[in-house]
């Protein structure tokens, strides 16, 4: 009988050191680029697969739009505020796996939520007046590790924008459908 509640014992406690509690992690801090811009982010936990990404940042653009008829196709490098929940829903399953989940590597779905305020812009040549903009962009995403500190990311939505085009002095404001499609390397601290 001692004999195997000892074997029970020891059968539990395997399963119990097996068990491990997969998560986002509670907070990390890094850097990314891509192909149009650069930006400091941080992501904070909400719950086991919930993180708050917030992000500071610059959007590289050559806009072509009404608001820029009089102008030559402008370049510009304008400042982005971005705030995105996002649900890494596969986290669990990589783990299972044994594959990488620091550094919040996984799939994920997010609400990105994206304002162009009207503070600056920079190589604005022509002086194209500065038009800010509100965007919601629901996407769908991958991050995955490069070594300890290197990653990169990928994202792809669609959603609604929302030009605040009178406070430049324009007659009316512009709403549109707008897509995000990025693609990022970055170094996580």
């Amino acid at each position: 009988m001692k004999k195997t509640i000892f074997t029970l014992i020891l059968c539990g406690l395997t399963f119990i050191a097996k068990s491990q509690n997969t998560s986002v992690e509670k907070s990390i801090f890094g850097l990314q680029t891509g192909v149009l811009g650069i930006w400091a982010y941080n992501e904070a936990k909400l719950s086991n697969t919930i993180a708050l990404r917030t992000e500071l940042g610059l959007d590289f653009g050559i806009w072509e739009t009404t608001f820029y008829d009089d102008y030559d196709a402008p370049f510009l490098l304008t400042p982005v505020i971005v705030v995105e929940p996002r649900f890494y829903y596969n986290l669990k399953k990589r783990s299972e796996k044994s594959k990488r989940i620091d550094g919040n590597s996984g799939n994920f779905i997010a609400l990105k939520m994206g304002y162009h305020p009207d503070w600056f812009v920079l190589f604005n040549k022509d002086n194209a007046p500065v038009v800010s903009d509100f965007s919601i962009i629901p996407t769908w995403g991958i991050r995955r590790n490069l070594g300890k500190h290197f990653n990169y990311e990928a994202g792809l939505g669609a959603g609604f924008s929302h030009t605040f085009a009178k406070r430049a002095g324009y007659s009316k404001d512009k709403s549109e459908m707008e897509l995000n499609m990025h693609l990022r390397i970055g170094y996580r601290f």
